[in-house]
């Protein structure tokens, strides 16, 4: 069952649970048990964000009811599959790591501006900034409790997850400071901003399941490389596919005045256009405007560039997979993988 590639919900389908953009898990008896697994995590979440007072509850309750790819405990899920995976402590962990991806949802919306958030308005849209931010900062304290529960090492691995969240925010924030590699600067931006939390949820899962050493080390490790991984795509995406096929506006970074590794990698090198160059020295708003960045862009080697990149991850990520055991779950983490990269083209 295939579904837009992009923000929604992918759906399942019988004897399938759908993963980011309609990739399915084959093996039956894999499929059932994690969709019986989304579904205690789905609850979970629900009950995690209950208050006494009804109007946290409902601020809380707006992105968990939004939907969205809940990749993250998926992950956790499919990694726990490396061991025994029916441990409350695994579903406990799952709803943990969406709970504060969903938090730094907010706290985004606010830093960005953004009036949109999965097809409807922003809680800071809707509210405003101080009703967004405190939402955020219920469900981080609401990710904490449960964590809690957990243990002290996943105490531990949390705040360090916390502090990896936070300093690639203000990596990005603050920008490229001396001589640094402005390509190398964003790379790490995305993997403390979108891999840390992957790594983590494939880390609990495999640590919950009983799973220990170098296949646990190897299950954060593709959590970390799948997340970063999952970015340069969506920069990709972001200029090569037309909004028909990828079921997204191209441009879109264009227009808030992102700068992404394709843009990053087009502006280095011995051939720059200098059109180029100027237009992306901050945000377009014209369409003709965005129009004639992506085709410079398209035209450059920035596209190239960022593809080989992202085939390094890919190839790194595989190389991961090798050293687990051969079963339905490294098959699915297996297609994740070969996705990532094929959903580009």
């Amino acid at each position: 069952m295939t579904s837009p590639v992009g923000d929604p919900t992918s759906g399942a389908s019988e004897g399938t649970y759908g993963l980011p953009g309609g990739l399915d898990i084959a093996d039956p008896a894999l499929a059932e048990s994690v969709r019986e697994g989304m579904a205690r995590v789905e609850a979970l979440l629900h009950n995690s964000v209950h208050s006494d007072f009804d109007f946290v509850t409902r601020a809380s309750l707006h992105l968990v009811d939004a939907g969205g790819k809940r990749f993250r405990p998926l992950f956790t899920l499919l990694a726990a599959h490396f061991g025994k995976p029916d441990s409350e402590d695994v579903i406990k962990s799952a709803a943990i790591v969406e709970l504060v991806h969903l938090a730094t949802l907010y706290h985004d919306d606010v830093m960005d501006e953004a009036t949109m958030r999965r097809g409807a308005s922003s809680a800071n849209a809707r509210w405003d900034n101080s009703v967004a931010i405190l939402a955020g900062d219920f469900l981080f304290a609401r990710a904490s409790q449960l964590v809690a529960d957990l243990g002290a090492d996943a105490v531990r691995l949390m705040a360090r997850t916390f502090e990896a969240l936070v300093t690639g925010q203000m990596r990005e924030t603050v920008g490229i400071e001396g001589g640094e590699d402005n390509v190398e600067h964003y790379l790490e931006v995305i993997s403390e901003k979108t891999g840390s939390l992957i790594a983590t949820a494939g880390r609990f899962g495999a640590s919950f399941a009983g799973v220990e050493g170098k296949r646990m080390h190897a299950l954060e490790r593709i959590g970390q490389l799948l997340g970063t991984a999952f970015q340069i795509s969506d920069d990709i995406i972001d200029i090569a596919s037309p909004s028909a096929e990828s079921g997204k506006t191209p441009g879109t970074d264009l227009r808030e005045g992102v700068p992404t590794l394709p843009m990053l990698y087009a502006l280095t090198g011995d051939n720059v256009d200098p059109r180029l160059r100027e237009m992306l020295s901050g945000p377009l708003s014209g369409a003709d405007e965005i129009e004639e960045a992506l085709r410079r862009l398209r035209d450059s080697d920035g596209l190239l560039r960022a593809r080989r990149k992202l085939d390094e991850y890919a190839e790194d990520a595989r190389s991961q997979l090798d050293s687990l055991p051969d079963c339905p779950a490294r098959d699915s983490l297996s297609a994740l993988v070969d996705y990532v990269v094929a959903r580009t083209y």
